[in-house]
Parts: structure tokens; sequence; C-alpha cells
């Protein structure tokens, strides 16, 4: 765990938080004593439904050209 004073945390804090990010905790000191500690912010996933999807992809209409179409158009009026 890594320990920086206020003004130093200020100053980097872009950085500071990149390595919160990537599981490192960091201790927040005024005058030599701990004031805060910053960890990451554990996310909690939720389970994937897949009846929603199923209900999505129902609802959606079917394209009129595929996708290797599309692309070739977009390209041809490009250049």
């Amino acid at each position: 765990m890594k320990s920086v004073n206020v003004a130093e945390a200020k100053a980097h804090l872009s950085t500071i938080l990149t390595r919160i990010e990537e599981g490192e905790e960091v201790v927040i000191t005024r005058r030599g004593h701990p004031v805060a500690r910053l960890s990451s912010v554990q996310r909690r996933r939720q389970p994937i439904d897949f009846a929603a999807l199923d209900s999505l992809r129902a609802r959606q209409r079917a394209a009129k050209t595929s996708t290797i179409q599309l692309i070739r158009r977009i390209r041809e009026e490009r250049y």
C-alpha cells in the first residue's frame, strides 16, 4: 500500500487513480498522519437476461441490405 501526502495526491491524481484501478490501495496523509484510504470500487455484475435479449431481437426488423453491401456503398460514396 502506497502512501502520499495531500499535495502529491492533488498534483498526480490521474496517475494515482490509474494505479487504484489496477488494484493498488493508496493512503493519503496530512502532516504525516493517515487521513483516507483509496481503493477501487468492486462493480457488481448483473446476470444476463436472455429472455429480454430474445424479446429485443424479435422486435427488430430485418435489414434490407447486407452489411457487406452497406460497407461497399459507403466506401464508394467516400472515394
